[in-house]
């Protein structure tokens, strides 16, 4: 599921037109955005969580040309599954 199929979702589920739809998704993972930027931690229970992880720098390989490059430090975004949503998936 891409955002605009959530989107056409939201819409039909809740009766909605389609823009309110729009802003109503955009206004959330806006919200998401902007405690990640403020490295603030974003829960959504039964989903899992967000947080931002830092990463150290390192030495790296260009796959085309072989050569050595340095990789600098960095932050990124990492989403770590919650037990609902793991187990529902994992049906085996």
């Amino acid at each position: 599921m891409n955002k605009s199929e959530l989107i056409e979702a939201l819409a039909k589920e809740e009766d909605l037109p389609l823009k309110k739809a729009e802003e109503v998704v955009n206004t959330v993972f806006g919200e998401m955005e902007n405690a990640l930027i403020n490295e603030e931690r974003v829960e959504i229970r039964g989903l899992g969580s967000f947080k931002v992880k830092d990463y150290d720098g390192y030495k790296g390989r260009n796959p085309k040309t072989g050569e050595i490059i340095s990789v600098g430090r960095k932050k990124l975004p990492f989403f770590k599954v919650g037990k609902e949503l793991k187990e529902r998936v994992d049906i085996t």
